[in-house]
């Protein structure tokens, strides 16, 4: 119970960065609503912690709830982490293809 309450201390205090920097217009719309809908799932999931151990006994799996939403979180990290790694290939491409863009109309 206690360490649930710390878990949703920690999570306002994300969402009170969340709106401080949407306030502030440090983040677009769109990364607002994909971090609100996280940590509202992340809140969620630590209220129902009960009830997915029951559906993560239910499935048969012999961790429990957390343990199955732990190893799913780092799942989603390597994704993003991956994706982030795209698009930063992207970038690097994009950025060689104008410096040599003005490299060529500099020579001319």
């Amino acid at each position: 119970m206690l360490q649930q309450l710390i878990a949703l201390i920690v999570i306002i205090f994300f969402l009170a960065r969340l709106f401080w920097q949407k306030k502030n217009n440090r983040i677009s719309r769109g990364e607002f609503v994909f971090w609100l809908v996280f940590w509202f799932v992340s809140g969620l999931a630590i209220l129902f912690i009960r009830d997915i151990d029951r559906l993560v006994r239910g499935l048969g799996f012999s961790g429990s709830g957390i343990e199955i939403l732990l190893y799913l979180s780092v799942a989603i990290l390597f994704y993003l982490i991956f994706r982030l790694r795209l698009k930063l290939e992207r970038i690097e491409t994009d950025i060689t293809k104008i410096i040599s863009e003005i490299a060529i109309k500099s020579n001319k």
